[in-house]
């Protein structure tokens, strides 16, 4: 097994890469060896701070024989294409979520690794936080009785901010359901052992100049009877940041004086001017975020037979019979480490991590099943769930 680093690809210098750029820049063990994207002036910034080549399409991307792995963070349309063409040229693949639109491309795109003997990771995700890692393996350790419930919900302003017109279209994967359920999503799976079974649930699209949902509430019921309650809405009045100690989802501060900001930026633009603004959000235009703790989705709350386990952005709090204690999940010099502890384990040990291709899948249907659910008016079952590893079931 080499200790050199893993030499990384990246399909799509836009806002998802610039949120990895400070754990990319802090961790040793990863190399940017080469990108791929549309914008002349990304591919420049990138071989200017990397030294690496910038190629102006993802299939010339795959074909670099010097690169092991990549890092596919283009719009959630074109994942199943990038991650094809990755598979085909033999690269490990880190996609982020959701791992598709469809069901349909999400199968194809698993089939596809498996076929190819590639390691698919989908993420980044919340479900990778440290606290939320913390969580699980004091859940699965057993130590304080049956998880019975999971209360989890996040109020922010994701709908009002910068966005394409595709994004603000359900049936292209805008919306609150594909980019921010799926965290919620992933948290709950993760919590409770992976293995979902039904599902209920509403949706709100509220904004007619933004025709798309918004809010959403959900019971998801799991194996062994644990139920988790599910609430976001991203229409830019309550912040539940307030709830965080008033730690922003990116583990930044957040500013005092911001409340409206999201509404008031997008004041009078029309749609050209706005898909404008979001590209300022880009690799070589944008700026990276500063973060003082670990990242987080919201408040979550986990009840236990013998303890209630509250997540915050520094570890968990526990309330149990008798007493109260807190766990602290360290914070590192690289935000999202254990996305790179999960890539740098697949590469270069071929240790799967949870998150597979497998488990994006089992997360993308519960997004699926939320919709139909809203739709009919009735629960749905969920038939596609994987559990977590084995190691981490067992503690």
């Amino acid at each position: 097994m080499t200790s050199d680093p893993v030499r990384l690809g990246v399909a799509g210098l836009g806002r998802a890469f610039m949120l990895m750029v400070p754990t990319f820049d802090a961790d040793a063990r990863v190399k940017l060896t080469a990108a791929a994207a549309p914008r002349a002036e990304s591919r420049a910034a990138f071989e200017e701070q990397y030294g690496g080549v910038a190629y102006a399409t993802v299939e010339d991307l795959c074909a670099d024989p010097s690169v092991e792995a990549i890092y596919i963070a283009t719009p959630h349309q074109m994942h199943v294409d990038h991650v094809l063409a990755a598979a085909r040229a033999g690269k490990h693949i880190l996609v982020e979520k959701p791992l598709a639109i469809s069901m349909e491309d999400a199968e194809t795109m698993v089939a596809a690794a498996n076929a190819a003997g590639v390691h698919l990771i989908v993420g980044p995700s919340h479900s990778f936080d440290p606290p939320v890692d913390l969580a699980a393996q004091l859940i699965a350790s057993g130590k304080f009785g049956q998880l019975r419930m999971i209360q989890a919900l996040n109020y922010t302003d994701f709908l009002y901010r910068p966005r394409r017109p595709e994004e603000l279209r359900t049936e292209e994967g805008g919306g609150v359901l594909f980019s921010q359920a799926i965290h919620q999503i992933d948290v709950v799976r993760r919590l409770a052992g992976g293995m979902g079974e039904k599902i209920y649930a509403m949706t709100g699209a509220w904004d007619p100049k933004r025709p798309t949902e918004g809010a959403f509430t959900a019971l998801m019921n799991f194996e062994g009877g644990c139920v988790a309650n599910l609430t976001y809405s991203g229409y830019a009045h309550f912040d539940s940041d307030i709830w965080m100690n008033d730690v922003g989802e990116l583990g930044q501060l957040k500013r005092a004086g911001a409340y409206g900001d999201a509404r008031r930026a997008l004041m009078d633009l029309d749609p050209d001017d706005e898909a404008r603004l979001k590209t300022t959000r880009t690799f070589g235009s944008g700026k990276t975020v500063d973060a003082e703790h670990n990242e987080h989705f919201g408040p979550v709350i986990a009840l236990c037979d013998r303890a209630d386990l509250k997540l915050t952005p520094d570890g968990v709090e526990v309330f149990g019979d008798t007493e109260r204690s807190f766990i602290e999940a360290k914070f590192g010099p690289a935000p999202r480490r254990t996305v790179n502890d999960a890539l740098v384990a697949a590469v270069r040990q071929n240790r799967a991590p949870v998150q597979t291709g497998a488990w994006g899948l089992a997360s993308l249907e519960v997004c699926h099943a939320i919709l139909q659910s809203a739709s009919t008016g009735q629960p749905v079952d969920l038939r596609q769930q994987c559990k977590t590893s084995e190691e981490e079931q067992t503690g």
